[in-house]
C-alpha cells in the first residue's frame, strides 16, 4: 500500500520523486565541469529497481522540499554497490537524500501507518531516528576535483 504522509506541508515522496530515464552508473549528471560528487550507495537489497538519487545546494529551505533539489538522477540498483555521479560548479557544501525504488513507480512508498516501505538514507548517514534528519546532519562539503560520499541503504522492516 502507498501512503504520503507530510511534514510541514511536504511531502517525502514529492521531495525525492525522480521523472526521467535510468542513467549508466559511469554517466556524471549536470553540466560537464572540473568538480564531481560520486555517491556510492550500499546495501541494496533486494537488487531489483532503481536507486533515486537527489542532491541539495547548501540552503537548509531547499533540502527536501519540492523544486528544492540542485540535480537527481535514477540509476538501475545493482550487486553490492550502486553508483550516481554528479557534476557540480564548485567546491561547495551539499546535502543528498537516496530511496531505493524497488518497484519503480517513481514513489517513495510508505506503509499504511506512515513507515518507510522502501529502502532510503541521506549524506553522512545521517540518523533518522524520528522524522527526517536535519539539514546540519546531511550538510557535507564537497571539495575540488572528485568527492566520494558513501551512503548506506537503510530500511525499515
Amino acid at each position: 500500500m502507498k501512503v504520503r504522509t507530510g511534514l510541514a506541508g511536504l511531502t517525502f515522496a514529492m521531495a525525492l520523486g525522480i521523472a526521467g530515464p535510468g542513467l549508466a552508473a559511469d554517466q556524471c549528471v549536470g553540466p560537464e565541469g572540473p568538480h564531481k560528487i560520486s555517491v556510492v550507495v550500499t546495501g541494496v537489497a533486494p537488487i531489483q529497481g532503481e536507486v533515486a538519487v537527489t542532491l541539495y545546494p547548501d540552503n537548509a529551505r531547499r533540502f527536501l522540499a519540492p523544486k528544492g533539489k540542485l540535480l537527481r538522477a535514477r540509476v538501475k540498483a545493482t550487486p553490492r554497490v550502486t553508483e550516481v555521479c554528479f557534476w557540480v560548479p564548485e567546491p561547495a557544501y551539499y546535502a543528498i537524500a537516496i530511496y531505493h525504488d524497488a518497484n519503480v513507480d517513481h514513489d517513495f512508498n510508505r506503509t499504511i501507518v506512515g513507515m518507510p516501505a522502501e529502502g532510503f538514507g541521506f549524506s553522512n548517514n545521517a540518523p533518522t531516528r524520528v522524522g527526517l534528519p536535519s539539514f546540519e546532519s546531511v550538510r557535507f562539503r564537497a571539495g575540488a576535483g572528485t568527492t566520494q560520499v558513501p551512503i548506506s541503504m537503510r530500511y525499515q522492516r
